[in-house]
């Protein structure tokens, strides 16, 4: 039975998506929060804080609480995610409201225990549990989980892609690998500067990289700070460096592929061509990266539905149909205490 103002949550490192029972989901904005550090309070949260961010306001510190997809900073995070928590506006009732937290599968027990607490120092206090985002991918993805089928679906996120393989709501095979797309837009600032003598900011990295991607050839303008004469600069970046910048962690993406696919059971084995390798997260807009890994797995790759909310849409859907779904398992479901 679905509670009254029960949320999903895919906690990202780059973005921040709430769902609300009934309600459907109701906030997605960037994992971002502004500190006025002369006043000591909270000056933005989401777009409005990460608007700030490499502009460097006169008493402003824009904070990312959020790295390789777990938390850093458990007070920014806190404070982040209740100022979320009011945006929605979830709670509706006198029971207290459940939440399901997406974490990555290779999340330690400290990092777990962190988004716990993240939800229970302010109130209102939630029941929390836990899912693992390959699970919640999966059933964002299309599998059909509760008919014991399984796949392998791949969720490119901010701070870590997960590449798992799934069967019946529980996880057959997995890697959190810490590289996806943060990493791919520092190389590309590290290329633009190195090759182009230009500093660029984070946004325009990520800009070049979702407009560019492993596709080579094109060219696409961007302007940042001349490192020489510390004015601004428009410049032509090629497709070329993009490329050449991001090629490691494309290649360890693939490389992890490989490696769940070489570990998986005979029984999975045709559930996964069959259903095909599914990409989630915004990596999976990556211009070129579905044929990369279909190339490199021999198996048929695509782009799951509104891939930036897969992993929120399964997660919702645990959420909503509770029978689904068994109970808790070692790299599933995990309840947590009250808080």
């Amino acid at each position: 039975m679905r509670v009254r103002g029960s949320v999903a949550i895919d906690l990202g490192t780059v973005n921040t998506l709430v769902w609300v029972a009934g309600r459907g989901i109701v906030l997605e904005e960037p994992s971002a929060i502004a500190i006025d550090t002369s006043a000591g309070s909270v000056a933005a949260v989401g777009a409005a804080a990460d608007a700030l961010a490499d502009k460097e306001p006169q008493d402003i510190q824009v904070i990312h609480p959020l790295r390789d997809g777990v938390i850093a900073d458990l007070d920014a995070t806190a404070a982040m995610l209740h100022a979320f928590l009011r945006k929605a506006r979830p709670h509706n009732g006198p029971l207290r409201p459940r939440a399901l937290v997406c974490v990555p599968s290779g999340a330690t027990e400290v990092e777990r225990r962190s988004v716990l607490a993240a939800l229970g120092v302010r109130r209102p206090r939630y029941t929390v549990r836990l899912i693992d985002e390959p699970v919640a991918a999966a059933a964002g993805a299309g599998f059909d989980l509760s008919r014991g089928a399984g796949g392998v679906v791949v969720d490119i996120g901010g701070g870590t892609t997960e590449v798992a393989a799934v069967a019946g709501w529980r996880v057959a095979r997995a890697v959190s690998l810490r590289k996806a797309g943060n990493a791919m837009d520092d190389a590309i600032l590290t290329a633009a500067r190195n090759d182009l003598g230009l500093i660029l900011s984070q946004r325009a990295a990520r800009n070049l990289k979702m407009t560019l991607g492993l596709t080579g050839g094109d060219a696409a303008e961007i302007v940042g700070i001349d490192a020489a004469t510390r004015t601004p600069r428009t410049e032509y970046v090629s497709g070329y460096l993009v490329a050449d910048a991001i090629e490691p962690v494309v290649t360890a993406i693939a490389d992890t592929v490989l490696q769940i696919l070489s570990e998986i059971p005979p029984g999975l084995a045709e559930d996964v061509v069959r259903g095909k390798i599914r990409l989630a997260g915004g990596g999976a807009l990556l211009p070129g990266l579905p044929a990369r890994i279909e190339a490199v797995a021999g198996i048929g790759t695509v782009v799951a539905e509104d891939p930036l909310r897969c992993v929120l849409r399964g997660a919702a859907e645990i959420l909503e149909h509770p029978r689904k779904a068994p109970g808790p398992g070692p790299r599933g479901l995990t309840h947590a205490p009250r808080l």
